[in-house]
Parts: C-alpha cells; sequence; structure tokens
C-alpha cells in the first residue's frame, strides 16, 4: 500500500492527540508524517504535550490546508474547537479523523458530514473500542446470530481524576457522559440501535466541592430490554472495572476489564457462558498485547486506499445526534 502523507491539527491535556501522533509516527510503513500545527494557544496551555512532537516540523494550520501533497490529517484539537478545523479540512478536500465526540454543534456537525459525503472524503473518528480485538470478534457473533436475541447491553468507563481535570469537564455538555461516555453510546447503539426510550441520568456528586457534572449516565429502553451506560470521574479503581456486559439469548460476554494497560499497549479480559447451568465457572480468556491506536489509524490509511468504511456518514451523524440527546441537549 502506498503511504498516506498526513498531517496533524492540535492536541490536547486529556485526550489522545499525543497518541495518535505517535501512532502515526511509528507506522512509518503506512503514513509519511509532514508535519503538525499547534492551533488555539495549545503550546502555551499544553507545555507537557510539547516533549512528543520535538524534532518534527511545525507548520500553521493554513499550510496544512494549502499543501496539495497532503492527503489526510488527523484533527486531535481541544473538543471544543474539533468540528472547526474538521470543517477546514473537509473544505481543503482532505480525508478526516477527528477525535471524538465531534464538537457540541449539530449544526456544524451536519454540516461536516454533509460535506464529506459531497466530497466523497473519508471520516473516521476516535472511537477507540471499535477496533479492540474481542469486541470487533464479538460484533462478528452478533451480527452471525450466534449470542442469540440480544437483550441487554451494559457499559461502564469508570476512573478517578484529580480535581482541576473534574472541573475541566464543564467543557463538555453534562461532563463525563459526552466525554467518555460517548465511547460507551457507540457500542450500544451499535449493538441494538436506536433505543425507544432515553433516560439520561448524569449528575454531579459534588465531591471535592466540584460541581461539574463527574457522574454520567443513561439508560435505554428497548422493546425487549433495557441497557444503561456509565462513566466517573470519581471512583476509586475505577479504570479496572471498565466492563462490556452483552447479554443474548444463547450467551453472555464481559468484558471486565475492557482494557489492561501493559509494554506496548493493552490486553482484554474476557469472559463467556453459554449454558443454563447458574453455578458453572465461565469460561475466561485473556488477548495478546495490541494498541488501540495502531489499528485505528492503519484503518484510517486502509479507508484513504479505497477500503469500505465500516461505519457509513449516516451512521457516525446519528451517534452524534444520540449522544446529544443523552446529554440532555436539543438538536
Amino acid at each position: 500500500m502506498k503511504k498516506v502523507k498526513i498531517a496533524q491539527i492540535g492536541t490536547s491535556r486529556y485526550s489522545h492527540g499525543n497518541h495518535i501522533w505517535q501512532s502515526l509516527n511509528k507506522q512509518s510503513d503506512v503514513f509519511e508524517v509532514v508535519g503538525y500545527a499547534f492551533p488555539e494557544n495549545e503550546r502555551e496551555k499544553f507545555p507537557g504535550e510539547m516533549p512528543k512532537f520535538e524534532g518534527y516540523r511545525e507548520m500553521t494550520v493554513e499550510e496544512i490546508l494549502n499543501d496539495p501533497s497532503i492527503e489526510a490529517v488527523a484533527v486531535e484539537t481541544e473538543e471544543i474547537y474539533l468540528t472547526k478545523y474538521a470543517l477546514m479540512v473537509a473544505k481543503a478536500g482532505k480525508h478526516l479523523h477527528m477525535e471524538k465526540p465531534g464538537g457540541f454543534d449539530v449544526g456544524e456537525f451536519r454540516a461536516l458530514v454533509d460535506l464529506l459525503q459531497e466530497k466523497g472524503l473519508v471520516f473516521s473518528t476516535g472511537y477507540m473500542y471499535r477496533f479492540n480485538p474481542v469486541i470487533k470478534d464479538v460484533l462478528r457473533r452478533i451480527k452471525n446470530g450466534e449470542l442469540g436475541e440480544i437483550y441487554s447491553v451494559e457499559a461502564q468507563m469508570n476512573c478517578k481524576h484529580p480535581p482541576e481535570a473534574k472541573k475541566w469537564l464543564e467543557c463538555f455538555p453534562d461532563g463525563m457522559l459526552s466525554y467518555l461516555g460517548c465511547h460507551l453510546i457507540d457500542l450500544i447503539y451499535m449493538i441494538q440501535g436506536e433505543p425507544q426510550e432515553i433516560i439520561p441520568l448524569s449528575c454531579s456528586t459534588g465531591i471535592d466541592g466540584i460541581q461539574t457534572t463527574d457522574f454520567g449516565m443513561v439508560v435505554f429502553r428497548y422493546a425487549n430490554g433495557v441497557s444503561f451506560a456509565k462513566t466517573t470521574a470519581c471512583e476509586s479503581g475505577g479504570f479496572m472495572r471498565r466492563q462490556l456486559v452483552i447479554c443474548g439469548s444463547k450467551g453472555t460476554v464481559e468484558l471486565k476489564p475492557i482494557e489492561v494497560l501493559a509494554p506496548g499497549g493493552q490486553y482484554t479480559v474476557v469472559s463467556e457462558c453459554d449454558n443454563d447451568e447458574w453455578h458453572q465457572p465461565w469460561d475466561v480468556k485473556r488477548t495478546e498485547i495490541y494498541d488501540r491506536y495502531d489499528d485505528m489509524m492503519k484503518n484510517f490509511a486502509q479507508m484513504v486506499r479505497g477500503k469500505e468504511n465500516p461505519y457509513s456518514y449516516d451512521y457516525e451523524l446519528k451517534l452524534y445526534e444520540l449522544l446529544l440527546k443523552c446529554c440532555r441537549r436539543e438538536i
């Protein structure tokens, strides 16, 4: 495969900009990295993120957009600026990978999707769990009917953030639910589709005297059951309790932890039961180590080179609209 010439716009403190940058450079057989740009005073705001970019070419946003040799751009700015720069990339006719969830202005996001579709440009979003090897396999099995009728999905993505990070959540509608809960909503929507009813339950714990929405939760009612997504910024040991439970009429699968950090990436612990003996131990397995970002960005390159995108423009738009509804935003 011919290398994809790519540049990156932006990074941030609490999201994945630096990890994406490292993955692009690590995959030198797939990407030719031209350079990066730091808009919105990022160099001054995030000095701790700068060392990973040293030794590479710093450009302006305009230089990236006006360089005809650059085929693709990764937009990794702070979330509130994502759609602003993504629209610039689309108008310049370049393929786009952007951090999730895609800003918070539904009109701008719709305009972005329309423009990308009109120009036939690749649209890749930073939902990294889509590239978890267990999740990919379970989705295949669900599609093939191996788990039977899915009647419930339980998804949790918890952590314990320092006070300054919890204060930062005020940038997001409903705080944690849009910041990290978007990953879980993506999984539930992917598996079960549009819910009949959305019941938002996000709130503030008030811990550390901070009133941002640090406890995110939403319940989905379907014709045959109930599913939920929960994500908090205040749970001790929360990272190791991140989990995805998929319940079907022919079996149950649980990923817990969804990810365990390890040298070279992550691994997943998966448990499964497909029998009616309530007391029988589950089958438990552990994956090999993988890198969530490498597979995601390699997939982006393959789509630039013609591979079909498994997530359509319409899917990305409806997911975004569903997320805003979960966060009690009018659309």
